[in-house]
């Protein structure tokens, strides 16, 4: 999958000049003179870093941070700017920029920057896949199936979560061997990981059997 990046800059001049280096570095660039622009154009889930300027008319780039992480679009960030400052770029980096530049920035410098953004944003990906085809695997089991679930990844036995549930325990094993099943696993050991990884995902935003 080829790369994307979002650059957005009201200085027309600086737009061309770092969307001309990115493409000579065999980048695909999208460029826009604001935030809104680049709203307006909803950009999909390709893999794509957005190097931000901080001030713009309209709304500024950490407006438009925060306008992406309430619309759930992951994009890595990497803000470009002439006017910053410590307790700005404290701002930017703990609402999750990959990287805050001062310009004129180094050609090098920006390079490094997107290639770290890009393989980070790449890894994520692969995580909220993951754990997406996981949900999708919990949705199709059924009620009691997930009250069994969410008891064997505790380390209850049979005997007692049919003691927990008040069925048989040869219920029990039917409803765990069909756990097994539609969770995609050979192993309880690989049913917990599967459990501990949804619980811990920032990214999950299904519902979950909880312990």
């Amino acid at each position: 999958m080829h790369a994307i990046i979002h650059v957005i800059d009201d200085d027309e001049s600086f737009r061309k000049a770092v969307s001309r280096m990115l493409r000579t570095a065999g980048y695909q660039v999208h460029s826009y003179p604001s935030a809104g622009d680049f709203l307006l154009s909803y950009p999909g889930d390709d893999l794509a870093c957005v190097l931000l300027d901080v001030r713009m008319p309209g709304p500024s780039g950490l407006d438009l941070q925060v306008a992406l992480a309430a619309k759930g679009r992951n994009f890595p960030i990497i803000f470009l700017t002439g006017h910053g400052s410590i307790p700005m770029t404290v701002r930017a980096m703990k609402a999750g920029a990959v990287d805050f530049l001062t310009k004129p920035v180094n050609k090098d410098e920006l390079l490094s920057a997107v290639k770290r953004a890009l393989d980070s944003y790449g890894k994520d990906a692969a995580v909220r896949a993951q754990v997406n085809a996981w949900n999708e695997c919990v949705q199709k089991l059924t009620p009691r199936e997930q009250e069994v679930f969410k008891r064997v990844v505790t380390g209850k036995l049979n005997k007692q979560i049919a003691a927990d549930l008040g069925i048989s325990e040869r219920t029990i094993k039917a409803h765990r061997a069909q756990v097994m099943e539609k969770m995609r696993v050979q192993s309880v050991a690989q049913l917990v990981h599967i459990f501990d990884q949804l619980q811990s995902s920032p990214n999950n935003r299904h519902p979950r059997p909880s312990a």
